[in-house]
């Protein structure tokens, strides 16, 4: 593991060269592809170095990762035509990824909790740096607050956790069941904050609006999945408390998932309405987890890792329109299939697999995630059908929305979808729907 964080640290000095944005970009796809050919197993830790080391869990959300920051760099070629301090916006990249490596791989849980917090820093730098709107201040003040605010109580947590055991080692943590329920309070909330769960999901629509399309990416991709990865690796020592505790936050994620699908089609804005879908789809990912079956953390695990292609994939489509219409509100995004029908297909593309059609990894994670429910309550099944019924619905509403109708009549200058952003687009889609390929590995037993 320490080879691919030397890799990227020396990758650093590179963002500072002249005439090396495409450059970076394909070191990190370099990156990718040797990761890949890591030798995994499912069940234990591997490629031990130092306090690093990867699982199946890690290796999945490692590679996303990387996937997309290397595609963050692609659809910022706005930055680079008007060389908006792309050297720093490039470095700001490499350290986010750097800090997200370190977060999935380390094995310690006071590291895990210093390297989760401090990727904030580079989202936050991104969000204010390089966002679209004056309010971009508050947004990131809105991600501070909200993720930091619940954080110290898992930092207590994790000091009281040290006193208790005696190691903080996340292997050696599952030989320990500690049923306290103020600690399991402490070190749970964190991770729902930054899933989010509904009720302290405000911050999310707020930063994504905000954000440029290199920081929605990395938020939708990759930060929401933090927070399952957190509560995967917490809830192996409060099992116990957690099999008495789970319905509440079950009853709050099936509610507030429910309640959120409702809410998205009450959106003008292409970007809030695909962020308000994100938390749609993240609170069957907390419900998922928080039932403990092996169907629920395969189906969370498949949701995260589909749902960070997807939602990515998603942004970047919203981005183009912005870069033709100036605005990204649905009045004036309209009949888009009368400028670029070959973009069309991809708002299909993408749509259809965020409404977990085959054969997209949504459609197998929300499989699971129904086995689970089911065998958890058959009542969460009603909630489970109005989510995946409504997902389809605000899926369709904003496809035919932006697809259709007469366009706006106000527009003077357009330009068609260049091959870049087709590339860009048939890589956030090629994975999502051909991973399903190699997905028996996941239901050996």
């Amino acid at each position: 593991m320490m080879k691919f964080l030397f890799y990227m640290i020396f990758m650093v000095p590179l963002c500072f060269m002249i005439n090396m944005f495409w450059m970076v970009q394909m070191m990190l796809f370099i990156l990718m592809f040797m990761f890949m050919n890591l030798s995994m197993s499912f069940m234990n830790y591997n490629n031990l170095s130092y306090i690093y080391s990867c699982d199946f869990f890690s290796f999945g959300l490692v590679m996303l990762s990387i996937w997309i920051c290397s595609l963050m760099i692609m659809s910022s070629e706005n930055l680079l035509k008007k060389n908006y301090y792309i050297n720093f916006f490039l470095m700001n990249i490499i350290i986010l990824l750097i800090l997200l490596f370190l977060t999935f791989t380390v094995m310690n849980l006071f590291m895990f909790y210093m390297f989760f917090e401090s990727s904030l820093i580079p989202t936050l730098l991104l969000i204010v740096g390089w966002g679209y709107q004056p309010e971009r201040i508050q947004a990131g003040m809105y991600l501070m607050f909200y993720t930091l605010l619940a954080s110290l109580p898992l930092l207590m947590g994790i000091f009281y956790l040290y006193e208790e055991v005696g190691s903080m080692m996340m292997y050696f943590l599952k030989f320990f069941n500690l049923n306290f329920i103020l600690l399991y309070f402490c070190m749970v909330l964190a991770f729902l904050v930054k899933m989010p769960m509904y009720f302290v999901h405000l911050w999310l629509p707020k930063a994504h609006v905000e954000a440029p399309v290199s920081g929605s990416m990395i938020l939708a991709g990759i930060m929401l999945k933090l927070g399952g990865y957190g509560l995967l690796r917490v809830l192996i020592f409060l099992q116990e408390i957690n099999m008495k505790l789970n319905y509440i936050w079950l009853v709050v994620s099936l509610l507030g998932g429910f309640y959120i699908s409702l809410k998205c089609f009450c959106q003008v804005d292409i970007k809030s309405l695909i962020a308000y879908s994100s938390v749609s789809h993240m609170s069957m990912v907390i419900s998922g987890i928080m039932i403990m079956n092996y169907w629920g953390y395969l189906g969370s695990y498949l949701m995260m890792i589909g749902h960070g292609l997807c939602s990515s994939g998603m942004f970047c489509l919203a981005n183009i329109n912005y870069e033709r219409f100036h605005s990204r509100s649905l009045y004036i995004n309209k009949g888009m299939m009368n400028f670029m029908p070959s973009m069309s297909l991809w708002w299909f593309l993408l749509m259809s697999s965020n409404m977990a059609a085959p054969p997209s990894l949504n459609l197998l994670g929300e499989i699971s995630l129904i086995n689970s429910l089911m065998s958890w309550s058959l009542l969460s099944m009603i909630m489970m059908m109005l989510i995946s019924f409504f997902s389809a619905g605000y899926s369709l509403y904003l496809y035919s929305y932006t697809q259709h109708g007469k366009f706006y009549q106000g527009l003077y200058s357009f330009y068609g979808g260049v091959s870049r952003e087709y590339l860009l687009l048939m890589l956030h889609w090629l994975p999502l729907n051909m991973l399903i390929l190699k997905v028996e590995y996941l239901m050996f037993n």
